[in-house]
């Protein structure tokens, strides 16, 4: 990692040193880099523009989710039987975790080979374009069986984007980052998801406001459509940004791997299977506190959707500000132990979650919410990125860093609201199976951590 103050004191061309069970990088700043008195001021856009390409995804992503719940089961995926129409709803929410390790791997190749500034354009743009088509799409009753297809494959391009833009988002602030603040900084980006969670059911709580055949006929459009502002905004933020001082320093040396996906699979695949591990106690858990909690409130325990969504909004605010302080504090102590720690707390507190949601008050609902999502997520969420790159060498972290995550987000993420349906309805509306299937991805994420090796960096 670059010093962010002063000049190399070696070439740029110093090549890494590696080692078998730790990598150790000596590097030093490339000619041109930051002058100590331009520090502060490029640091916070630096920021900046990871986070507010990681707030614009996540709120595109997080409409999608909500929405899926209370709009798109009736005007996408009509039927008779109301169960099946929410599986099939959320079957085209899953459906993108499926390619985000696609999209992962294409663009982490266009980020390890040409830079992690020009992913970041690309994937803003499919991410937001998906989105804002998806507000314009006409539902089943006006043109029939293609709205559901059309919906799918604007659902793929956004997987696709999404899968690239964590990866960039991610090490933009991490390889800018001094080197006792990794903790802290890669938890900017992560902030972005509850960021957008927050605006998201912050829109969608407002606009269920609105008389319910408004809402289900153009309200719920607004949000989808609207959002083309922040793409805008987030382009405009990124177009001043350049490339990292790390992905700088292999460039000039030429240490850029040519098929960083090869090297990966063949070099690295233990650091692949952690990160996916890792990734489980983060993503199953966040479907069920702050997605799934949408239907399970709403259906079951017959709260009124917009407060559920305004609990979920303040969760999501607790989150945020939760988040940037987890990660500092993840930069004092051991940040694979204290990942453990917090999947084993997430495990500890699941069945009083239950327990207390289910008196079916609406201050059970918010206090649920806000621990659930806003603490025990919020606390995992915000070292995960930083647990993850910190197991590739820098010349294959964003295709590395990328695989695993995605791949953790497909296999735990994709299938946990239609996992977490099926047991609700298997089980005749009990909610100890759901219980259980969270228990289950923070102890696979529990194991992992006993297998994280970080990286090391020597300075010069």
């Amino acid at each position: 990692m670059v010093r962010p103050h002063g000049l190399a004191t070696r070439p740029a061309t110093t090549p890494p040193t590696l080692h078998r069970d730790e990598v150790t990088l000596t590097t030093t700043t490339p000619t041109g880099a930051l002058g100590s008195t331009d520090t502060p001021k490029l640091n916070k856009r630096v920021l900046l523009g990871s986070l507010s390409g990681s707030v614009i995804e996540w709120f595109d992503f997080l409409v999608y989710g909500t929405v899926a719940a209370l709009v798109f089961n009736k005007m996408y995926f009509p039927n008779d039987n109301e169960f099946v129409s929410t599986i099939l709803a959320y079957a085209s929410f899953s459906l993108t975790f499926f390619f985000r390790p696609l999209g992962g791997v294409i663009f982490a190749h266009i980020g390890d080979r040409i830079g992690r500034k020009k992913t970041l354009f690309i994937t803003l743009m499919l991410m937001g374009g998906g989105t804002v088509a998806i507000g314009l799409l006409p539902d089943y009753n006006a043109i029939g069986i293609w709205a559901p297809i059309l919906l799918m494959f604007l659902r793929i391009l956004q997987g696709i984007g999404i899968g690239g833009e964590w990866g960039g988002a991610l090490l933009l602030a991490y390889e800018y980052a001094p080197k006792k603040q990794r903790g802290l900084y890669g938890a900017v980006p992560q902030m972005g998801i509850s960021l957008g969670m927050l605006l998201a059911a912050g829109a969608i709580s407002a606009l269920t406001l609105m008389p319910e055949e408004d809402f289900l006929t153009w309200g719920w459009r607004i949000p989808f459509i609207g959002s083309i502002v922040l793409v805008f905004i987030g382009l405009a933020i990124r177009n001043g940004l350049d490339e990292t001082p790390e992905f700088k320093r292999i460039r000039e040396s030429g240490n850029q791997v040519k098929l960083p996906i090869k090297e990966v699979v063949t070099k690295y695949w233990p650091a692949v299977l952690v990160s996916i591990g890792a990734k489980a106690a983060e993503t199953g858990p966040f479907y069920i506190f702050g997605t799934y909690v949408v239907a399970y409130a709403t259906n079951f325990l017959g709260i009124r959707s917009n407060l559920v969504l305004l609990a979920v909004a303040c969760a999501a605010l607790v989150a945020t500000i939760w988040m940037p302080l987890f990660g500092a504090f993840s930069d004092r102590v051991n940040r694979a132990a204290l990942y453990r720690a917090s999947a084993i707390a997430t495990i500890i507190c699941i069945v009083p979650y239950y327990l207390i949601l289910n008196t079916g008050h609406v201050w059970a609902l918010f206090l649920t919410t806000v621990v659930g999502f806003g603490i025990l997520w919020g606390s995992v969420n915000a070292i995960l990125g930083t647990v993850i790159a910190e197991n590739f060498a820098p010349e294959v972290r964003y295709t590395g860093a990328s695989l695993g995550y995605q791949l953790g987000a497909a296999i735990f993420g994709g299938t946990a609201p239609i996992i977490a349906a099926w047991m609700f309805e298997a089980s005749g509306g009990q909610w100890w199976p759901i219980a259980l299937y969270v228990t289950g991805c923070c102890l696979i994420s529990v194991i992992a951590s006993f297998f994280i090796k970080r990286v090391a960096h020597q300075e010069n």
